[in-house]
């Protein structure tokens, strides 16, 4: 059993939440056969794009034809073979979601030429018309400015006009809703989503419908394992778990890759579950939660450091903040925060392959947090 501690001192087990648990299951998610039906409480995925030449293998060895079509030049039909594949997902995702929670896609849209031809390819656009057609209400969108364009990267005939192309700057994060808005009506689910609020400053930031950040590469390691590039960072996970679920709450990655959003969904304090149909990823992902444990531990520990600096400005500025935080003992903006909690990892255990349980501090650590934090 791996045991990770983030510190040495003896603490009580008690924690809210005390422990989350984040499962691994490598296998093909177009059958979501382990997961009941209404059982999910939120997506946050990236699926593998359409088009981007580096996915082409992957998509031709589910179906020949996509190789056959690029062949012969035909994009148009390659294009909808690959996007089918991703449909056998998206059609069980409608089936395992809870009424009223949300999915969150990251997707690009692709730039190719086909034989003579060049054009974009709209991913994002055919993956909102098939969440439409399942019956799942598209919202208000983000766009991700990536920064991954060097200021002088051209396509196309350079200076000379009629014969250039704008360079992609910039992916989607596509958000849907499974039927009418979530409701809370026990009073541990209000208790939860008091608790799961964010601070007001933070709130104005996330959302935002740009988000402007760089993307990572991936170390995926080891011979066999395919090398992805431009992979989304852990903040992006991070605020979007944060922004559309409850601590608690599950959350699923249908095509989870390197682990980026259990790793999230672990800081966050939620449980999950993710697909991944190479297994040999399941070494890459091992290795990170015991590499990264100490950054995922820290990652709240920022949020209570910006809150105290906006505290500090709010001051120097003659700007009061009338609440009181009841965990933290601190000023807050409104009175939705003052019940705001927020999860600080102590221990994380691999209780089997492909199984883990993070551990969280009790409540009295919320206070000392907040002290060891203040500039």
């Amino acid at each position: 059993m791996l045991l990770v501690r983030a510190v040495q001192r003896p603490v009580k087990e008690k924690a809210n939440p005390p422990y989350t648990s984040h499962r691994f299951i490598f296998q093909d998610a177009g059958r979501l056969r382990e997961l009941a039906a209404e059982s999910i409480d939120l997506v946050v995925t990236s699926p593998p794009y359409p088009m981007i030449q580096m996915w082409d293998e992957h998509f031709s060895r589910a179906d020949a034809r996509v190789a056959l079509g690029l062949e012969k030049g035909d994009g148009d039909t390659a294009f909808e073979l690959m996007h089918r594949q991703l449909d056998r997902v998206w059609e069980e995702l409608a089936r395992v979601m809870k009424k009223g929670s949300f999915v969150c896609i990251n997707i690009g849209d692709a730039t190719r030429r086909i034989g003579n031809r060049f054009q974009l390819f709209a991913n994002h656009a055919r993956v909102l018309s098939k969440f439409s057609r399942l019956g799942f209400d598209p919202l208000p969108l983000i766009l991700w400015r990536k920064q991954v364009n060097a200021p002088n990267k051209f396509m196309g005939s350079g200076m000379l006009p009629a014969g250039a192309y704008v360079t992609l700057e910039h992916e989607y994060i596509l958000i849907f809703r499974k039927g009418p808005r979530r409701t809370f009506p026990s009073a541990e689910e209000k208790e939860r989503r008091r608790q799961s609020a964010l601070f007001w400053e933070e709130r104005n930031v996330w959302y935002s419908d740009l988000w402007d950040f760089k993307g990572t590469r991936q170390n995926t390691g080891g011979e066999g394992v395919r090398e992805r590039s431009a992979a989304y960072p852990l903040v992006l996970p991070f605020r979007l778990i944060n922004m559309y679920s409850l601590l608690g709450d599950t959350v699923l990655d249908p095509f989870l890759g390197t682990g980026t959003t259990a790793l999230a969904a672990l800081a966050a304090g939620r449980n999950s579950i993710g697909f991944e149909l190479e297994a040999s990823f399941s070494r890459t992902i091992r290795e990170r939660m015991q590499r990264e444990f100490s950054l995922l531990a820290e990652l709240n520990r920022r949020r209570v450091a910006d809150h105290l600096a906006f505290i500090k400005k709010c001051r120097q500025e003659g700007r009061s903040l009338k609440y009181r935080n009841e965990p933290f003992g601190f000023p807050v903006m409104t009175g939705q925060e003052t019940g705001l909690k927020l999860p600080f990892l102590r221990r994380l255990e691999e209780e089997e392959a492909g199984l883990w349980k993070a551990y969280y501090h009790d409540d009295a650590y919320l206070k000392e947090v907040a002290l060891r934090c203040t500039p």
